[in-house]
């Protein structure tokens, strides 16, 4: 088989140094990388790129004429300074050199003459600046070597490239070039075709190499437009055939079905309930009920809006196993959340969960946790527990994952938040089973379709969107502190009001305190507010901007100020873990008014007299993660209420996301938004482990019909071929994007 020039390693093509820099700060390692790197946008010869929009602090590329230049001295003229002024009509640019270098380019740089300049955006007495930026001009006065730059952009598009400080975009365009012109010279000899020809022919996209060619050298739109096209189809294509073969391999796994006795443990659970299931709750348990039934494992992926009730379903399918003689493993990302889940399972089961203690259940079953810092005999309890099948369910952390930790007959693994953990880890706990076995995995964070299919495309879907009986409205509110600080005053007031009739409430922040890095925030440390009105959250210069609010710091405020006399207790991941547990049981308990907390709180507390929610720098977190927070309130029969609290400007993006959760409680129109808002590699996440690279021309969004149409094709070739023993370029583009763990993976069974 010839070898693909794609994969040739890029120094044997642009040489050390090049291949040097574009390994390590674009990790562009082969031909193929460098081609897959595609232009973020083009400029058209002659078209003005907008000045005016430039962003501060990013490295950019522009195209644009000098207006003037001037030669300065400073330091009492010891020093020289080069400053051009490059506008576009919507704005101006400075470019400035300094010392030899305003000497070197200053008979180059005069005005009249265009080109493209690229640097990083600085601000310096608040005019915008590049400064010693590198640049190529796009006229003919500078002799033959101009006018042949001139006719390589001449009748086409530019493509400018993403880049950084090392290397600029045309030095990529001209890395590009050079793998283009090599490949055409062979006439693109050995390069694969990962598209089946039928699937080509009948969906009418471009060979791969014209796709190539034309999204670099593009001589029209519409060939950007086909290129695009052709290449969505590659990335979606792949990545549909690699979740068409896991779910084939998990298809044929064995497993043993698990059906509930007719008169058991779940039947017992179900006479206590002291309310009605929901007409979704009783449609995804039939769902689950039948995939438990059945000879292959169960692989489904359960979405529910905050509160509607995911937990209790999973009890129920949970139980189902322990009847039919299995065992049940819940794991939680946290120990907060594993402690939470232990007590309101427990709590459910009432006498059911106390088999073999006194007044326990005839017909009951013991539930265990295990987390990782229980004590040595409490956990050799839990272990002995397990091996031997007395306990029916655990529920516990990444402490299950554990070597040591054995089942007797695990029968259903039960995943919540599932976008807490990479595919690996919830396959370790599968392991455990003598036979694969069922995988439920839960998530609170509604998912759009297309990208359910992307990120979970190995699992089936239910989805709970119906609110239990009895639960509240939550009213959403932003408090815009810097313009209207009564405003803040008055979410203060509200907050003993609640407590003053009985009830009780949560303030979020986004950080801890005492000696942690202020730049470990919720959001990541750039979405922040600034101090007296405050900067927009998409602004770059942090050291303008006030460190995000800390839960220590807030607590001493409001517990000495605002709501002294109010019992205010703190709760955040650095705390022992008896310590948290402590103070979620007296917050349960109602021995707590005010819980100050960090983003801990974030999923599956349960706590229905909790009514209001205050999250300062709101504007730090993202939009479903604000979604989550708020759905901690509202949990009872009292009415809910959620303030983001934010210092960004009105008219910024930060408070226009704030607006947004504050507008509508329906958690996926609020995951669409903030999908826009986000790279698609960070959509992807841990959730498709083993991808190497995000995707670099699908948009899970906006290509939902692509998305929808490569599934259909790859399930179709996969049945009919699941080794790909046909399709040998596919099988090469699968190990390309897959590493060599996750390629194993996919093939066991």
């Amino acid at each position: 088989m010839t070898a693909n020039p794609l994969d040739d390693r890029l120094r044997d093509l642009v040489g050390d140094r090049t291949a040097k820099v574009l390994g390590e700060h674009l990790d562009l390692h082969t031909t193929g990388d460098l081609l897959h790197h595609y232009p973020r946008r083009y400029a058209e010869r002659g078209e003005l790129t907008r000045l005016a929009d430039l962003p501060v602090d990013e490295y950019v590329t522009v195209v644009a004429q000098i207006a003037k230049a001037d030669k300065r001295t400073y330091g009492g003229g010891k020093g020289v300074r080069l400053e051009v002024v490059v506008t576009d009509g919507s704005g101006s640019l400075t470019l400035v050199f300094f010392s030899k270098a305003a000497h070197a380019h200053a008979h180059r740089l005069i005005p009249g003459r265009r080109g493209m300049f690229s640097g990083k955006v600085s601000v310096f007495n608040r005019v915008r600046q590049l400064a010693h930026p590198d640049y190529q001009l796009l006229d003919a006065e500078d002799g033959t070597e101009a006018r042949e730059a001139v006719d390589a952009f001449a009748n086409r598009l530019i493509p400018l490239y993403p880049a950084c400080k090392q290397i600029t975009s045309w030095r990529i365009a001209q890395a590009v070039d050079t793998a283009l012109n090599s490949l055409a010279a062979t006439g693109w000899a050995g390069v694969g075709e990962p598209l089946p020809d039928q699937l080509r022919s009948h969906r009418g996209l471009a060979p791969l190499p014209e796709a190539l060619e034309k999204i670099h050298r593009p001589r029209s739109k519409q060939d950007i437009a086909q290129a695009r096209h052709r290449l969505k189809w590659d990335e979606a294509f792949v990545l549909q055939v690699a979740l068409a073969r896991r779910r084939a391999a998990d298809s044929a796994l064995p497993a043993v079905p698990r059906r509930p006795a007719a008169d058991g443990l779940l039947t017992a659970f179900d006479a206590k309930l002291p309310f009605t299931l929901t007409e979704g709750q009783q449609a995804v348990s039939a769902e689950i009920f039948a995939d438990l039934a059945a000879e292959h494992p169960m692989h489904r992926l359960l979405q529910g809006e905050v509160g509607s009730g995911k937990t209790m379903v999973a009890l129920r399918a949970m139980l189902g196993v322990v009847d039919a003689g299995g065992q049940a493993a819940l794991l939680a990302p946290t120990e907060v959340l594993a402690q939470q889940h232990h007590r309101s399972v427990t709590e459910m089961m009432g006498d059911l969960a106390e088999a073999g203690m006194l007044g326990g259940s005839d017909t009951g079953t013991k539930v265990v946790l295990l987390t990782g810092s229980m004590g040595t005999a409490a956990r050799r309890a839990a272990l002995l527990d397990l091996v031997t099948g007395e306990a029916g369910i655990v529920i516990g952390t990444h402490a299950l994952i554990e070597d040591k930790v054995q089942f007797h007959d695990l029968g259903l693994v039960v995943v919540d938040e599932q976008h807490r953990f990479g595919v690996e880890q919830r396959d370790a706990l599968r392991g455990k089973g003598k036979q694969p076995p069922h995988l439920l995995v839960m998530t609170a964070t509604p998912i759009p379709r297309t990208v359910a299919m992307t990120v979970f495309g190995d699992l089936d879907t239910s989805v709970l969107d119906q609110l239990p009986a009895g639960r509240s409205p939550i009213a959403s509110h932003v408090v815009p502190a810097a313009e209207k600080p009564h405003f803040l005053a008055r979410a203060w007031e509200r907050v003993r009001e609640e407590v003053g009739n009985g009830h009780q409430a949560y303030v979020v922040c986004p950080r801890i305190g005492d000696a942690e890095d202020p730049a470990e925030t919720a959001g990541g440390g750039r979405a922040g507010a600034g101090k007296k009105g405050g900067k927009a959250a998409e602004q770059p210069d942090d050291e303008e901007r006030r460190p995000p609010l800390a839960v220590t710091d807030v607590a001493d405020q409001l517990a000495s100020g605002p709501l002294s006399g109010l019992r205010v207790q703190v709760l955040h991941g650095r705390m022992a873990p008896d310590a948290k547990d402590e103070v979620m049981r007296g917050f349960a308990a109602g021995e707590v008014d005010v819980l100050v907390a960090t983003t801990v709180i974030e999923v599956g507390v349960n706590v229905p007299n909790a009514t209001a929610m205050v999250i300062m720098d709101a504007d730090r977190f993202g939009v479903s993660q604000l979604h989550q927070l708020r759905g901690r309130v509202g949990r009872g029969s009292a009415p809910g209420l959620c303030l983001l609290v934010s210092e960004a400007p009105e008219a910024s993006p930060a408070r226009a996301r704030l607006d947004a959760v504050a507008g509508t409680l329906d958690g996926f129109a609020l995951s669409e938004i903030d999908l826009q808002q986000r790279r698609e590699g960070d959509v992807l996440g841990q959730a498709q482990s083993g991808a190497r690279s995000s995707l670099r021309v699908l948009a899970v969004m906006d290509d939902r019909d692509v998305i929808e149409a490569a599934r259909e094709e790859a399930t179709a070739l996969v049945d009919a071929d699941p080794e790909l023993t046909g399709h040998p370029d596919l099988r090469s583009a699968l190990q390309s994007l897959l590493d060599a763990d996750r390629e194993e993976f996919l093939d066991k069974g």
